[in-house]
């Protein structure tokens, strides 16, 4: 379906997405309008949900962020239909509030029941009463096309984010002093250690709400070291689970590379994995690393 519409040329549309929180002690439209920190904390929420929900940092933009009180409002331009796609399918099955919700208890210090109420708008179409129709609710964002440009906080927002990313990490003190060696139950990631361990439900579950697409990838990574994942194993479950969608397929990769590896199906495995598909922020999530602000 996807395939058919790119076929009529070049594909863009625009959605809006309105978030409120619903933890009565956290406002999400203050927080943005919080000039210090909140409001540059705020964005990276949504960035870092964009790019889990539509598969990475392409196909898709935000235009603004505004005040739609007691909402907030998230303007977005889609320009790849298989992003728009994916994005969809993520809000349709929950996995968008899911990402909004964790990334915001990590960033913001939320408690860990924080909850978010989402919205999703194509002009005045209510895409949320339409989200069993994926065909229509891509066509009433395609005729919802963009009235302006980036606006300019966005882009200055984008520009810290970009700076935020590429800032090098501080140099040790102690440059001629050797590196302490690694323990054999532990792990090293973005210079930091972790206690390795068994893959968990929650691992599983994190992993097949936030990998979308990429899933193939990571599966690939995976399969350099496991039998089970090599050959036509990764097609094979694409085709069997396709009809229940990509947390169904992601889901049933993960678990059957944990049968296959049994006590061998560790952390620091699937943490290689995704970072050799430069799938960093997803890494970060389940092990659930606090932002250095």
């Amino acid at each position: 379906m996807a395939d058919k519409i790119l076929d009529r040329g070049p594909w863009t549309g625009c959605a809006v997405m309105f978030l409120q929180s619903l933890c009565p002690s956290v406002n999400l439209l203050s927080l943005f309008k919080d000039q210090q920190e909140g409001k540059f904390n705020v964005f990276k929420v949504i960035k870092l949900t964009l790019t889990d929900s539509a598969g990475g940092l392409g196909g898709y933009e935000i235009l603004k962020v505004h005040d739609a009180d007691p909402f907030l409002g998230v303007e977005v331009k889609f320009t790849d239909v298989a992003a728009c796609q994916q994005f969809l399918e993520n809000y349709s099955s929950g996995a968008v509030r899911q990402s909004l919700s964790q990334h915001a208890s990590r960033l913001l210090a939320l408690p860990q029941e924080f909850t978010v109420e989402t919205q999703l708008k194509a002009s005045t179409h209510i895409l949320d009463l339409y989200l069993d129709k994926l065909e229509l609710c891509l066509q009433k964002i395609h005729q919802s096309q963009p009235e302006r440009l980036r606006d300019e906080e966005i882009e200055h927002l984008e520009q810290l984010l970009q700076r935020q990313a590429l800032r090098p990490a501080p140099l040790s003190t102690t440059i001629t002093q050797e590196e302490s060696p690694v323990p054999s139950d532990c792990f090293k990631f973005q210079n930091r250690v972790f206690e390795d361990r068994m893959l968990t439900a929650a691992d599983v579950q994190s992993f097949s709400n936030g990998v979308g697409r990429q899933w193939k990838h990571v599966g690939r990574a995976l399969g350099k070291n496991c039998r089970a994942l090599k050959g036509p194993a990764i097609d094979n479950l694409a085709y069997e689970y396709e009809r229940e969608g990509l947390y169904e397929q992601a889901y049933q990769l993960l678990s059957r590379f944990i049968q296959a590896e049994g006590r061998a199906a560790k952390l620091s495995r699937l943490v290689k994995a995704l970072e050799d598909c430069k799938l960093t922020s997803l890494a970060e999530n389940i092990l659930d690393i606090q932002p250095r602000e």
